[in-house]
């Protein structure tokens, strides 16, 4: 029996208030389309322009910055996910004609814009994604591999752990951004306090700068 973990994804996620002006590196812009988006199942096309730094802010239309940026887009991918359960979640992703994903993005779905940088951070490489919009100021630190993500170095400028929280999915975030409950969410942080899982090993901080 095959052990390969095809179409499955391992991560776990952390917000964060406020990211390191050395970390913006490697910036990829990102808008992507969620045709569906109930329950933890999600459809979602993404096109990708590579090299090119939004500095979202509030005001970001995700269509306008579509446009603005549709010439220099290098990826394309449509993506099925299914529910995540303690950092695994099934995810198929195949890549499509980004002159096709480009329409598909413009013409229907719930968008989401953000700038997504890559550093590598002690052991593991990480993904940085700033989001824009309605979902506006929102950063979320991301650390996937290929198999569960167990004894973590986490970044020091990691608030708390949201692995499992559906609020702060990208399909959640499409249809019910993050401005919306963000100072609900303030206060509830205040009340429970940071929380970090146990169940995947130990757990170290790491300085991130």
């Amino acid at each position: 029996m095959s052990t390969a973990y095809t179409d499955f994804e391992f991560e776990r996620r952390f917000l964060v208030r406020a990211l390191p002006d050395a970390l913006r590196d490697a910036p990829s812009l990102i808008v992507q389309s969620y045709f569906l988006s109930d329950g933890g199942y999600a459809l979602r096309v993404r096109v990708q322009a590579g090299g090119v730094d939004g500095r979202l802010d509030a005001q970001s239309d995700p269509a306008d910055v579509l446009d603005a940026v549709r010439d220099r887009v290098d990826f394309a991918a449509v993506t099925v996910k299914g529910p995540s359960a303690g950092g695994t979640r099934y995810e198929a992703e195949r890549e499509l004609d980004p002159l096709v994903a480009l329409e598909l993005v413009r013409r229907g779905g719930a968008r989401v814009v953000k700038t997504r940088y890559a550093a590598w951070i002690g052991a593991d490489g990480w993904s940085l994604d700033v989001f824009g919009g309605a979902n506006h100021p929102l950063v979320v630190a991301e650390c996937e591999r290929s198999g569960p993500v167990t004894g973590l170095q986490i970044p020091d400028f990691c608030v708390t752990e949201i692995t499992d929280d559906r609020r702060f999915s990208n399909e959640s975030l499409a249809v019910q951004p993050y401005a919306e409950w963000a100072a609900e969410y303030a206060q509830e942080l205040v009340r429970t306090g940071p929380r970090f899982r146990e169940d995947f090993g130990e757990n170290t901080s790491i300085d991130a700068t």
